[in-house]
């Protein structure tokens, strides 16, 4: 009760009791690790399903800024999906990491340029350069989850174009 009246009078908190109250509300809001793997699931399959629907837009000939629409919105929900398995600010952190901080930053610049090239400039060639280039980036993002994959990619692509 006392600390209570002391949040409600404005006192400060002792720093036992603010760790106290933060430990309180993380676990509050802690999801059990089933209910992360179903979060994750929805979003994932939700971020494939708004891909796909983009295409599909596309294909039936109900223009770019649609398609451009729908992929990038299902890139941003799949990327995100991620977010209930290691939580937000450890997906933020890992995703700014020095090893995919270029990455991160092509894919980032690449869906905002997707927006504009499609919905402010509609610009069917450059949003459609803008889609090729977020596919490319977050290719080589998932990659860098993946250990040695961008290596086995690299020399897998040099292989190809040694003469």
């Amino acid at each position: 009760m006392d600390k209570l009246r002391r949040v409600l009078s404005g006192d400060e908190p002792t720093p036992e009791e603010e760790s106290s109250i933060i430990t309180q509300i993380n676990d509050m809001s802690t999801l059990s690790w089933s209910t992360r793997i179903k979060a994750f699931c929805i979003c994932f399959v939700l971020g494939i399903f708004l891909s796909l629907l983009g295409s599909i837009a596309l294909f039936l000939h109900r223009g770019i800024v649609v398609f451009a629409v729908f992929y990038t919105l299902g890139n941003i929900i799949s990327m995100a999906s991620t977010c209930f398995l290691m939580g937000p600010f450890k997906q933020i952190k890992k995703m700014f990491a020095e090893t995919r901080l270029i990455a991160t930053s092509i894919v980032i610049v690449a869906i905002i340029m997707t927006f504009i090239s499609a919905i402010v400039l509609k610009k069917a060639g450059l949003t459609l350069i803008f889609i090729i280039i977020q596919s490319l980036a977050m290719t080589w993002y998932s990659l860098s989850y993946i250990p040695y994959a961008r290596d086995a990619v690299k020399k897998t692509v040099s292989a190809c174009f040694e003469v």
